[in-house]
């Protein structure tokens, strides 16, 4: 099973920027799809960018769209999420989860047809002063 760790949260003022990370171990980092959600208190999940390996295919859900990337670093097993722009409504709990040793369809269907994920990580606070 693989592990995902995220880091990278903290404290930034509207405007800022942070890079998350998401860190997998436990098995090799080839074929692969990961998202990263995020959770706000009294507020549902949301999903907020995917990348998959097998095609390089990367969605952005329309409030974080022009302001997140997404980007992976194989050799490292890592997928990051760099946010720029940030504003305190983007103040929430951060987790990557993702699929891993198959091949995964594009990553806005991926994200559409999946009801779960292979391994999910702990998250990671995000806040966001005005």
């Amino acid at each position: 099973e693989v592990q995902l760790v995220e880091s990278g949260g903290g404290l930034v003022q509207a405007g800022g920027s942070l890079r998350l990370s998401c860190a997998a171990s436990g098995s090799t980092f080839n074929d692969y799809a990961i998202g990263w959600f995020r959770q706000a208190p009294g507020k549902e999940r949301e999903a907020i960018s995917a990348i998959v390996s097998s095609d390089g295919s990367t969605y952005y859900a329309d409030s974080v769209k022009g302001r997140f990337t997404i980007s992976a670093d194989n050799h490292k097993n890592t997928v990051y999420l760099q946010m720029n722009s940030l504003k305190p409504e983007d103040t929430a709990v951060y987790y990557c989860a993702g699929d891993f040793g198959r091949k995964s369809p594009p990553a806005s269907l991926w994200l559409q047809l999946s009801l779960d994920y292979e391994s999910w990580g702990q998250g990671t606070q995000v806040t966001v002063s005005s």
